[in-house]
């Protein structure tokens, strides 16, 4: 290999001239990690790169065609790399080289080369480096550049997503989720909807590496945004995949920062989706009752999908809508009695649970299921005497109070039978008479109801219920 010519000043910027091999590329993408140098670098700079980037690639192409010249990839592939590497090093914060960049059609030919990497069979590690740095430029490129942005996706979707997002390569993976992030806007992601596909890979991505900010941020900033896109994606993708979406609907809501004004709307319409599915579904659960249970991912997702009702009614812009839902609170009470018949008729998931259970054990796949039940009830009888008085016409609050025992598989569980009796019986006398009464015909333990912050007093010959002074918290 010939030595590069000595550097020459081009543009007041120290530059190898001309751009020639190996060596010459890697000084120019030492330069290109200063500031200066980047913003006084000269086009024909870039077509230098471009030209010797394409020449390479013809060398890929032919070996696509003919596996036979594989062997004699290697120096090509190293000037790819390098060609890949200048150019990102170019884009970093310059708007400037990525338009002009960008309008040698550098973009299209980048796309192109990586896509062509899926049919190579070449030594692992050359053949990474190169698919890598290629994305790393994509990224740089499209990055604040509304422009570029528009170019990548043209040429990327799906193709080069559908290509990148399953790939055992974690940065690889890691990579073109930061592009999919970066261009994606609201008109690109009414394009997802007709490539779920893409969207659900989003979403295994993340259940393969929940560590990776990348596909988290373009589920919470961008998929939970749409919910035609949720909507769409619910019904096709897997339970697993269900369960992990919904796990992050959960962290939207119950996190650091409250929705925005702009987001109430959307989980509103969230809402809706998880309410009718609750509804429709949530009797799949009983099938844990029987055996085998321990891989049943349909009702896994059932159960949190009631996880995540419970979240959405502890929000005071979703509560309403979600207190008058059509059937919800007569499907809860429902499923109620039944997972207490179920568990008092025979010993299975849903039996009370009086001991402690040795640590690591997660075979309980429905632990915490009475106990939010019971959450979701009071949640919807907070402040809603309709609901409070459905639930008593529902014959609920027996079940309720019923429920109020040891359970291991049930941590607080007491504490959410007191939340919801308190909020059953606020400002409404009837259901207060109903559990003084129960009392009095030993239907309802006084002691039970001592430990819950209520007593019975009997004034005449009206019984009243009243909470003592030391009522525990809700």
């Amino acid at each position: 290999m010939a030595a590069p010519r000595p550097p020459a000043r081009l543009s007041g910027v120290m530059m190898p001239a001309p751009i020639q091999d190996l060596e010459a590329l890697r000084a120019l993408t030492a330069l290109f990690k200063e500031q200066r140098n980047r913003e006084t670098a000269p086009r024909t700079i870039f077509q230098r790169v471009l030209d010797i980037l394409k020449k390479s690639s013809h060398a890929v192409e032919l070996a696509c065609r003919d596996p036979s010249q594989v062997e004699h990839l290697a120096s090509s592939l190293q000037l790819i790399t390098e060609c890949f590497r200048c150019l990102r090093n170019a884009c970093i914060e310059c708007s400037v080289n990525q338009n002009s960049i960008r309008n040698l059609d550098t973009i299209g030919v980048a796309v192109d080369l990586i896509l062509l990497f899926r049919e190579l069979r070449v030594e692992p590690e050359a053949l990474l480096t190169a698919f890598r740095c290629g994305l790393q430029f994509l990224g740089n490129i499209a990055s604040r550049n509304e422009d570029s942005q528009a170019i990548v996706w043209v040429h990327a979707f799906p193709e080069l997503f559908l290509s990148c997002l399953n790939h055992p390569d974690k940065k690889i993976v890691a990579y073109s989720s930061m592009i999919l992030f970066t261009s994606l806007n609201s008109e690109r992601m009414k394009e997802l909807e007709e490539n779920l596909n893409i969207a659900i890979n989003v979403i295994e991505a993340h259940q393969k590496q929940p560590e990776s900010e990348w596909p988290f941020l373009i589920i919470t900033d961008h998929f939970l945004k749409s919910p035609e896109l949720v909507k769409a994606m619910y019904a096709k993708m897997s339970n697993q995949e269900r369960v992990t979406l919904l796990d992050l609907i959960i962290a939207k809501i119950v996190g650091e920062e409250p929705l925005t004004k702009d987001d109430i709307p959307v989980f509103l319409s969230h809402a809706e989706l998880i309410a009718s599915t609750f509804v429709d579904q949530c009797k799949i659960v009983l099938k844990l009752t029987s055996e085998p249970h321990a891989d049943d991912e349909e009702a896994l997702a059932t159960i949190r999908l009631l996880d995540v009702l419970c979240e959405m009614t502890a929000n005071t812009d979703l509560l309403g809508y979600l207190q008058a839902y059509p059937g919800l609170l007569e499907r809860v009470i429902d499923l109620l009695r039944l997972i207490r018949v179920a568990g008092s008729d025979t010993t299975n998931i849903f039996s009370t649970s009086g001991c402690i259970k040795a640590e690591g054990d997660v075979s309980n796949m429905a632990e915490g299921f009475k106990s939010h039940l019971i959450r979701l009830i009071g949640n919807m009888c907070y402040k809603n005497k309709d609901n409070q008085d459905k639930v008593s016409e529902l014959d609920g609050i027996p079940l309720i109070l019923d429920s109020c025992s040891l359970d291991d598989s049930n941590p607080f569980l007491v504490q959410w039978v007191v939340y919801a009796i308190r909020n059953l019986t606020e400002d409404n006398s009837q259901n207060q008479d109903l559990i003084a009464k129960m009392e009095e015909q030993g239907l309802a333990d006084a002691s039970l109801l001592r430990k819950m912050g209520f007593e019975v007093e009997k004034r005449g010959d009206k019984l009243v219920l009243k909470a003592t002074s030391d009522a525990p918290p809700p």
